[in-house]
């Protein structure tokens, strides 16, 4: 495992020169049209006043370059190449603003988009372009197994997979979260906390990362509370109001995988002193919903009953 987190963290294989390159009408049929028998080709339509221009065409060079080669991209001037644009718009080309980019393969077009997209949507335009020519991105291939592995309960084939998916790109923020998340249902929070130790600076606050992190977090909390669970029961059941023991039954409750229960015990807490240690009750069940995953049935349950409890 150490082994292929440290082959994860070597820089992305740089493209060959040829991967990227500035095109006119000269060699348009050549550079776009025959080249994408072999391989998908993207066609960047960009103009010098265009702002937008600015942001995206650095951003696709980067997910080229990561690609290591399997997807060309190609840079149109529309200011320098007017006929051709006006060519390609009479053949049905969908360009209408800039930035445009269009996506051939085997000499046709494949897909398109117009504006400037984040670069998470750039990659995932590539990524179903490379599919669509049967050359799917590993690392796209290895993180969905992984995750279905892992809500089967293989944590450690997850584990695998999603150390493999970041042998081919450390810049999957999927793989990161998903290997912290499979090493935590191993039992192991000290790897679990290297590996998130070891994520790209730029990638920490995503939303796959940033829930590994807290339930990394919570579990460590949990474990000490599990210990005390029954005690904390029974506190509970003493007096209804002890709101430090319910608070640290929550946390034990969650750590067990009771989550459903966790959201209880906290929502309960705000039912009888919203207030109570700065919010404390609300601020947990916001860090269990990060830690659970927004789309997961018991933060979407738990989400319901808190939103009726705040605005009723």
């Amino acid at each position: 495992m150490t082994s292929l987190l440290n082959t994860a963290q070597d820089d992305a294989r740089p493209a060959a020169p040829a991967m990227i390159i500035d095109c006119d009408q000269a060699n348009f049929m050549t550079e776009v049209v025959d080249a994408s028998q072999k391989l998908p080709v993207l066609v960047d339509f960009w103009a010098t006043w265009c702002g937008p221009c600015k942001t995206l065409t650095p951003a696709l060079e980067k997910v080229i370059r990561a690609q290591g080669g399997r997807v060309k991209l190609v840079k149109i001037d529309v200011d320098k190449n007017r006929e051709l644009v006006t060519q390609l718009a009479r053949m049905g080309l969908p360009m209408q603003s800039v930035p445009t980019v269009v996506a051939f393969w085997q000499g046709q077009i494949a897909d398109t988009f117009s504006g400037a997209l984040p670069e998470s949507e750039l990659k995932r335009f590539v990524e179903a372009l490379l599919k669509l020519a049967g050359s799917a991105a590993p690392a796209a291939d290895y993180i969905a197994e992984a995750k279905e592995l892992l809500e089967q309960g293989a944590a450690e084939q997850a584990a695998q997979l999603f150390a493999a998916a970041l042998q081919e790109d450390k810049e999957k923020p999927e793989a990161w979260g998903g290997l912290a998340r499979a090493l935590l249902a191993m039992g192991d929070e000290h790897q679990a906390g290297d590996v998130l130790a070891q994520v790209p600076a730029k990638l920490a606050e995503h939303a796959e990362v940033a829930g590994a992190r807290a339930a990394l977090a919570l579990a460590q909390e949990g474990r000490k509370a599990q210990a005390a669970m029954a005690g904390l029961s029974q506190r509970v059941s003493q007096n209804p109001d002890d709101h430090e023991a319910r608070y640290e039954l929550a946390t034990a409750l969650n750590a067990s995988g009771m989550r459903a229960e966790a959201a209880a015990e906290l929502l309960e807490i705000m039912r009888r002193d919203r207030a109570w240690n700065d919010d404390g009750a609300r601020l947990q069940l916001l860090k269990f919903f990060e830690a659970w995953g927004m789309d997961d049935p018991a933060t979407m349950a738990a989400r319901r009953k808190l939103s009726a409890l705040l605005f009723r």
